[in-house]
């Protein structure tokens, strides 16, 4: 088992460590938060103290370590120890545990030495009391946040010829929660075209786990979770957060022992899948990030926002563009010809990128055959896919592509050239799914070969955008050499995908890249450190969106949501929906169009135009502003959100009723964000109002249109403060 490529992450950071050298107390202090442990070297582990609220160092070093009970039943380190072993008298859920080559588990740690290789960053080295077996624990405050990181290096001290190590579980981190009388766990769930359900439940004793098993991250769940004490709101209470960039299967275990202690353990992969650890080798976990936030649910996100803007995304600041999108205009039946129509109507109505969908290539005719086959469609490109792409560019568009590169047809020349480079066990029936099976990116000469292809259709053809596509799960998975570590695959083969990925953002610095997986099946921090957005999901439903976009939003920012404007009756629910209403939930992304433009109607291009401007006008506030949720899908009525970017001195209040009810619906949004000595107005009423009367009384409803599906976007500018007007107003 060997160390995977790490997640990228910035230059260490410039934030506080705090020692008290006698009692081994450290403080971890962001500008809103601390996080207190204590090295406790005599009894060979790390205990945690407090994490919350600012506290002073000696205040830090006073406070006691909160315990069970000791009795001869109790674990008396349980839920207390920040990274918990299998072993002595603890009995929860364990982040390491391990099979030596006698078939032993237990493990006796002892501390071996506290570094701070930087500022902001903290290492302790603890390894087995007799075994060949160390493992540091990292954590990492990055600037301008309270986000924290954390991860864990194992290393297998033996000489060369001892025997490998099996690492059984291998967490990146432990998070303990403070005492609180109670907690509710909140998470997304939902499936295929229903990803992203959010929802808190009250966290029951024992152990709660959310994961994947697929081999990505998967539409069922996503990789974070948030906890609090109950009483937390959208605008106030205390709220922690615990993620994992990870991009394959994982693992999130929330533990309430019957003493009431509560902690997280973030991992990737799930029970079984075992990593061997070879002598002088090492691995390490991908990182899992946490924040603590005393102003609600809304606070957690735009902290965790935050910290993906500034230390995660590639490319922050830029405003992503608006796409057209094929697929739902010619599905398979994709030609130069139709291309080239679609992409003059696409221009006009201002979209600036244009996606060639699936079928493009090999003998894609439909689903059964040519993936892996990534060469121009030999009848559909007769000249190859660069006058298209030439033509795109002079319309003053970008040129992007669909691609499928994890996949393989059965029908298609590379199966039958390479058949062993499918994620499959030779003794098992291969099962299908959408009629394609998985190559196994664990194998350098699978990800060589997608890099060498990848990289030349970029570069022949100019290819500004990539749509990264991956449509099944895996099934039969392992490695065909076997051995203890042959399920590792599950995580494995996305770590071959990060490093495909790299490669080509290095090779092509100006190449754009969404991730998809069916919709929304691999989001995570670890995928958005190397693509530029992602699709939430195939339904385009504008008004399951709402829904969508809400537990989305939770831990990412609207400027990585790739949200489309599609056919009405929609394609996969049949709801009717005016136009207005698609475009103004998809401006709460990044705008993009998929319907098929050649249908539209003279009034509909027209109105699509328009609203396209008024979507480019509020772009950098909505994907760069601080995003707050007015009122959730559900709740009643209306839902609402709202941007604030402070810096161009603009709000944006996107507003939808999707279904008409009897009875009164309020007459006020009351905003949040603003200024409250501050005046604003509405850009399109001419329309003013104090700050302190938009957060205290609200924003008058805007004139929304009778019946179903009726939406409004309201535009504020600052424009002085109060008693007197600015400069040229």
């Amino acid at each position: 088992m060997t160390s995977p490529t790490p997640t990228p992450s910035p230059p260490l950071a410039t934030r506080s460590v705090e020692i008290d050298e006698a009692s081994g107390t450290v403080v971890l202090r962001g500008p809103a938060s601390c996080y207190v442990l204590r090295v406790d070297r005599s009894a060979g582990t790390v205990l945690h103290v407090h994490w919350g609220a600012p506290l002073p160092l000696d205040d830090a070093v006073a406070l006691p370590v909160w315990a069970d009970h000791d009795n001869s039943f109790a674990g008396r380190w349980d839920g207390v120890e920040e990274y918990p072993v299998e072993g002595g008298a603890r009995f929860g859920a364990p982040a390491l545990e391990v099979r030596f080559a006698d078939g032993s588990s237990p493990v006796e740690p002892r501390v071996d030495a506290v570094s701070t290789p930087g500022e902001g960053h903290l290492v302790v080295l603890l390894r087995d009391r007799v075994r060949p077996l160390a493992w540091e624990l990292h954590y990492r405050l990055p600037s301008g946040g309270d986000v924290l990181e954390r991860w864990t290096v194992f290393r297998h001290t033996g000489a060369p010829g001892d025997a490998p190590i099996l690492l059984t579980r291998y967490a990146s981190a432990h998070w303990p929660l403070p005492h609180r009388t109670g907690w509710r766990l909140g998470a997304v769930h939902g499936g295929w075209a229903a990803e992203s359900r959010w929802e808190r439940t009250g966290l029951a004793a024992g152990e709660t786990v959310l994961g994947s098993r697929r081999g990505h991250t998967g539409h069922q769940a996503g990789p974070w979770v948030s906890l609090d004490a109950g009483d937390a709101g959208e605008e106030h209470g205390e709220v922690w957060m615990v993620a994992l960039a990870t991009s394959g299967s994982w693992r999130i275990t929330a533990q309430r022992t019957a003493a009431g202690r509560v902690g997280v353990l973030a991992a990737e992969g799930h029970e079984g899948i075992e990593g061997e650890l070879g002598p002088g080798l090492c691995h390490t976990t991908p990182v899992s990030t946490a924040l603590y936030a005393a102003g609600g649910f809304g606070a957690a996100s735009r902290a965790f926002h935050t910290y993906l803007r500034q230390h995660v995304l590639p490319h922050p600041h830029e405003v992503r563009p608006v796409l057209y999108n094929s697929w739902e205009a010619t599905g398979f039946d994709v030609s130069e010809e139709n291309q080239l129509a679609l992409a003059t109507r696409a221009a006009a109505l201002g979209a600036e990128l244009f996606v060639v969908d699936d079928g493009w290539f090999g003998g894609r005719d439909g689903d059964r055959a040519g993936l892996g086959d990534w060469s121009p469609h030999p009848h559909r490109f007769p000249r190859g896919l660069r006058p298209l792409a030439d033509e795109v560019h002079r319309l003053g568009m970008a040129f992007g592509l669909w691609v499928e590169p994890e996949m393989v047809n059965v029908d298609s020349e590379l199966y039958r050239e390479h058949p062993e480079w499918v994620v499959h066990l030779p003794d098992r029936t291969a099962t299908e799914l959408r009629h394609q099976l998985v190559l196994d990116f664990a194998r350098p000469e699978v990800t060589d070969w997608a890099y060498a292809w990848l990289r030349q259709l970029v570069a022949d053809n100019s290819v500004d955008f990539l749509k990264w596509d991956f449509n099944r799960s895996f099934t039969e998975a392992g490695a065909h050499a076997g051995g203890p570590a042959a399920r590792q695959v599950h995580v494995t083969h996305a770590h071959g995908v990060h490093r495909v990925l790299d490669r080509l953002r290095a090779d092509f610095p100006r190449l754009r890249i969404e991730s998809c997986a069916g919709g929304g099946g691999r989001v995570d921090p670890g995928i958005l450190a190397r693509t530029d957005q992602v699709w939430p999901s195939d339904n385009t439903d504008a008004v399951d969106r709402l829904a969508i976009h809400h537990g989305f939003s939770q831990a990412y920012p609207a400027q990585v949501m790739s949200a489309w404007v599609t056919d009405s009756p929609n394609p996969l629910t049949r709801r009717t929906v005016p136009l207005r209403f698609r475009f103004h939930c998809a401006m709460a992304g990044v705008l993009g169009i998929g319907g098929d433009l050649t249908r539209w109607t003279r009034h509909e291009l027209a109105e699509a135009a328009d609203l396209v401007r008024l979507y480019k006008d509020i772009r950098p506030v909505v994907q760069h502003g601080r995003l707050h949720r007015l009122l959730s899908p559900g709740d009643g009525p209306m839902t609402a959100v709202q941007f604030v970017d402070d810096g161009a001195d603009r709000s944006v209040v996107l507003v939808w009723r999707p279904s008409t009810r009897f009875g009164p619906t309020g007459t006020a949004l009351r905003l949040r964000g603003l200024e409250t000595e501050a005046r604003y107005r509405d850009e399109d009423t001419g329309a003013e109002w104090s700050g302190a009367a938009l957060l205290a009384f609200g924003l008058p409803l805007p004139d929304l249109p009778q019946g179903d599906h009726a939406s409004a976007a309201v535009r504020l500018r600052r424009v002085g403060w109060a008693g007197r007007r600015e400069q040229g107003q």
